[in-house]
């Protein structure tokens, strides 16, 4: 045939003949198809929609309409794209394309079905044939590329099923190449619009209307982290995932160890799914929007095994490609199987460049007015306008921060002039994220109710630089930013850690240079992620008090077991931090909550005493071995091995806080073995935290049952100088340069190499005093642990003090 392609006769190098979606659809299919599922179709070509152009005689209008416009003024862009548009549906295709194009469905067609029903007459003047149901996507010359995603700017159109609907379908595609949006995007981008042609996909539905879709990227959106696929999913058709206009579940999925057949799972997020698209049946329209019920709400998408399958499908296509890729998924319900459906090369962290750092720290800052997930690392300032749908277009001025229910590719001339924008709906993987990255503006999305809260007028800051979570403050807050080459730093002997608390924030932070994690805390994960007592857990059958039942109920949907839900969400945020920085040393602390404040944990006031100083109370290691905090305990070690062997982090390296004694310490080890940490099996380290003038004093005796000692000098620094470091009465005492405190942390760096102990320091002294970062540097220490924001100004510091030594 002279103007269709089918997939299995096409490669990636096809792009100008069949665009970008097409030709790497094909691209599976030839190559990768016994490694993934893509369901088979054709392209008619970029030729064959050249001919119809020729053929109707519409060429002339189409270069006067777009001669000398001015892509800024709405009014008129809207104008003379309908005049297009109007112009290419009135057109009849040529009765020879028709006929290829209807030839090629009936072939289609028999490969899924082996017999076709007749329906209404119509077509070429004989039976309609009304064959499989298809998706119908357009497919332009200059799509899918590299540098430019041209993502949604032209249309497509699903369940289309009979001859008549697809040609239809098929001249609709080919008009949308003129919407208001593409003709925008192609002038932003530098494409002549004479340059850029369209072909239009035609592929097998997936039956993903009785079950569920999404989109997978090959990398983590924000942070450009290449080791993790990110998968987004929600109930029905993937429509509403791409345009935005639910909430999905999302999963990262840690690739090095999915290699090695582990199951890396990192991070399972449940979205709020609350409406699907669906085939419509007798209506105009072939999809519907139907809500979806509260018990599938409440129900991942995806099973474990679904999520790992799709991650190394998207390995696959990605070392094909040999770059990141977005990916879209959709799982049919009738033969519950997941298919590919279109794969295009990420664009926007792709190009990020690895050897530049940039921070932006916040100084000032007003109240918060609303919060969501975070799109691009930056910060935005402007009014807030409020626009409920397109008739509002005309009101928004450059510069403003744009909020909204959701974007379509239909608002992207608006969205170029945003200096942000905020959505009521979506993801990390919907429309308006994508175009937000490759506009190189902020964007929050999933806020539920921005359009509510948020009032047209107010000045805002919208801050998406604080990790996962972005934030609307009010008015303009004052900020800076800062550059750094890393190329140009020095090395150090002394190793530089991070002290993290975040998984949220671990990929970018991954960014800055490091030796790892020194300190990451459990602490952050538990009060954030499981907000749940982890006694009210495991007593959770025998609990009396109804509010403290349904709090729980709320945050453990899906979970018989409940103490499962603390094991499950303690792996996956020690999971994602460590992940972040495999293979080097993530050394997570157990929890070491005081009893207030794990009394403020959901369940928590049944099951804690009220001390008059918890500070050096019933805290850190005298809790593990206790009766009363077993079980809890257990819970913590179930979640660290589930990380460890499950998910094949064997970086993670385990600390015990708030050790007095020598005999708590091999109560506690013997703990941890019982529960399947023993030291030294599976290359299981175990430090000890060296806060208490005892583990200096005995320095010698915790060397022969830890593996190392990480000083925590602000624990250290008031029991030595006897100090509460919360009391603002003596705050004025307290100083971690004081003479007692520097001897204490000399001596057990001694004492530590003496035992041939490796001893480093995660309190806050080295990252807020640049002297005593130098100071540690030449008493020899092994590493420091510092906070994020301050690695590279100590590492250029202890470069020079480790010359001076």
């Amino acid at each position: 045939m002279k103007y269709i392609k089918f997939f299995n006769e096409l490669t990636i190098k096809d792009v100008p003949l069949v665009g970008g979606k097409n030709a790497s659809l094909g691209e599976m299919v030839q190559k990768l198809g016994k490694k993934i599922n893509v369901p088979d179709g054709f392209a008619v070509t970029a030729q064959g929609y050249e001919y119809f152009l020729e053929k109707a005689g519409i060429n002339e209008e189409i270069k006067r309409q777009l001669l000398g416009l001015d892509t800024s003024n709405m009014k008129e862009l809207s104008e003379r794209g309908r005049n297009i548009r109007s112009a290419v549906l009135s057109a009849a295709i040529p009765l020879d394309l028709k006929q290829e194009i209807i030839v090629a469905y009936q072939k289609l067609s028999k490969k899924y079905t082996r017999s076709l029903r007749s329906s209404a007459r119509g077509g070429l003047g004989r039976d309609d044939v009304r064959g499989i149901s298809v998706a119908v996507r357009s497919s332009a010359t200059a799509e899918d590329l590299p540098d430019a995603s041209f993502a949604g700017q032209q249309e497509s159109y699903l369940n289309i099923e009979g001859e008549n609907a697809l040609l239809e379908a098929v001249k609709k595609c080919m008009a949308s190449l003129f919407t208001d949006r593409a003709i925008s995007y192609r002038v932003d981008k530098g494409f002549a619009h004479k340059g850029v042609a369209l072909s239009v996909g035609v592929q097998k539905m997936v039956r993903s209307d009785t079950a569920s879709a999404g989109v997978m990227f090959t990398l983590d959106t924000e942070s450009g982290f290449r080791d993790v696929v990110l998968i987004s999913g929600s109930w029905g058709l993937g429509e509403l995932v791409v345009k935005g206009k639910v909430s999905p579940d999302e999963y990262y999925v840690f690739k090095p160890l999915l290699k090695k057949n582990f199951k890396p799972i990192v991070g399972k997020t449940l979205g709020t799914k609350k409406e699907k698209m669906v085939y419509s049946t007798g209506d105009s329209d072939p999809t519907k929007t139907v809500d979806v019920t509260e018990e599938d709400q409440r129900r991942h998408v995806l099973t474990d095994a679904e999520i790992l399958q799709l991650a190394k499908w998207g390995m696959v296509i990605e070392d094909h490609y040999k770059r990141p890729m977005d990916i879209e998924w959709a799982k049919d319900g009738k033969d519950n199987k997941i298919y590919i459906v279109q794969a295009r090369p990420e664009t926007v962290q792709a190009q990020r460049d690895a050897h530049m750092l940039e921070e932006f720290r916040i100084k000032q800052k007003g109240s918060i007015l609303i919060r969501g997930q975070a799109v691009g690392a930056k910060l935005g300032i402007g009014k807030i306008r409020v626009i409920k749908d397109v008739s509002g277009f005309a009101t928004f001025k450059a510069g403003e921060i744009l909020a909204t229910e959701m974007t379509d590719p239909d608002w992207e001339p608006i969205m170029k002039l945003a200096s942000g924008i905020v959505t009521n709906a979506g993801g990390r993987t919907c429309h308006a994220a994508i175009v937000a990255r490759e506009l190189g503006i902020p964007a929050i999305v999933g806020t539920k109710n921005a359009t509510e809260i948020l009032k047209t007028g107010t000045l805002a800051t919208i801050s998406c630089a604080e990790g996962e979570v972005g934030f609307v403050y009010k008015g303009k807050a004052s900020y800076t930013i800062i550059k750094h080459d890393l190329r140009t730093l020095p090395k150090t002997r002394t190793k530089i850690m991070m002290n993290l608390a975040s998984p949220e924030k671990a990929f970018m932070d991954s960014f800055i240079p490091n030796s790892g994690v020194g300190l990451a805390r459990e602490e952050f994960i538990i009060n954030t992620f499981i907000q749940i007592h982890p006694l009210a857990l495991v007593n959770y059958s025998t609990i009396k008090d109804q509010e403290v039942k349904a709090k729980i109920d709320a945050l453990t949907t899906g979970y018989k077991d409940k103490s499962l839900f603390f094991v499950d969400k303690l792996a996956e945020g020690v999971g994602r931090i460590a992940a972040a920085f495999y293979p080097k040393d993530v050394i997570v602390r157990m929890s070491d909550f005081k009893t207030n404040e794990y009394a403020n944990l959901i369940g928590g006031t049944e099951y804690e005493p009220k001390e008059n100083n918890p500070m050096i109370g019933w805290r850190g290691a005298s809790r593990y071995y206790d009766e009363k905090y077993l079980a809890g305990f257990a819970l913590e070690c179930r979640a660290m091995k589930k990380a460890r062997e499950e998910m094949g982090l064997t970086n993670i390296k385990l600390m015990v806080p708030f050790c007095r004694t020598i005999k708590e310490g091999k109560q506690v080890l013997a703990v941890m073995a019982k529960h399947g940490l023993k030291r030294g099996v599976k290359n299981l380290e175990v430090y000890v935290m060296a806060e208490i003038p005892s583990n200096v004093i005995l320095a010698k005796e915790f060397a022969e049952i830890f593996d190392g000692f990480s000083i925590g000098s602000n624990d250290l620094t008031q029991l030595v100088l006897g100090v509460d470091r919360d009391s603002h009465i003596v705050s004025h005492i307290y100083d971690e340069n004081n003479e007692a405190v520097k001897k204490m942390i000399s001596d057990l760096i001694k004492a530590a190499k003496a035992a041939g102990r490796k001893v480093g320091i995660c309190g806050q002294a080295p990252s807020d005093y640049p002297e005593f970062a130098a100071w540690l540097a030449r008493e020899g220490i092994d590493s420091m642990s510092l906070t994020p924001d301050s690695v590279v100004g100590v590492i250029e510091r202890v470069a020079k003090a480790e010359k001076k030594k």
